[in-house]
């Protein structure tokens, strides 16, 4: 299992959150994803073979950027 952190801008609301929050959880390999809006990033338990870049793609077409956290 992978823990990724991932800071994501334009997320306002809780409505954002949960909107970043099901665009994770649609990613395959994805077991948990939480988007915590106060500090505009997003924490993912993902299997070891999930690529980073498909979860940034996914919130990417939510409507939102985001980037890897290291």
């Amino acid at each position: 299992m992978n823990t990724i952190r991932l800071h994501i801008d334009g997320m306002d609301c809780g409505g954002c959150a949960n909107a970043v929050e099901n665009a994770l959880h649609a990613v395959p390999g994805v077991v948990s994803a939480r988007a915590d809006l106060s500090s505009k990033a997003a924490h993912v338990e993902a299997a070891v073979n999930v690529n980073e870049s498909d979860l940034v793609t996914a919130v990417e077409k939510a409507g939102y950027e985001a980037r890897i956290q290291g």
